[in-house]
């Protein structure tokens, strides 16, 4: 798995909307959906927010196997 593909799946895990996701941080819901699906990736700060909200870490969003 890629950080795009942990991040839809802890999402849906946690039961928030892409645009509750972008609303955390500070980004429009189609680059969410850019994320989730490989096309692009965040910044650092909009990562760590991500990660912080999935209950995860960045560091384990982008290894293959995020638990």
């Amino acid at each position: 798995m890629n950080f795009g593909e942990n991040m839809k799946r802890l999402r849906e895990m946690e039961g928030i909307t892409t645009a509750e996701l972008a609303e955390i941080a500070s980004v429009s819901q189609p680059m969410i959906t850019k994320w989730e699906t490989g096309q692009a990736l965040p910044n650092v700060v909009a990562g760590a927010l991500i990660a912080k909200r999935l209950g995860s870490t960045v560091e384990a969003m982008v290894s293959k196997n995020c638990d």
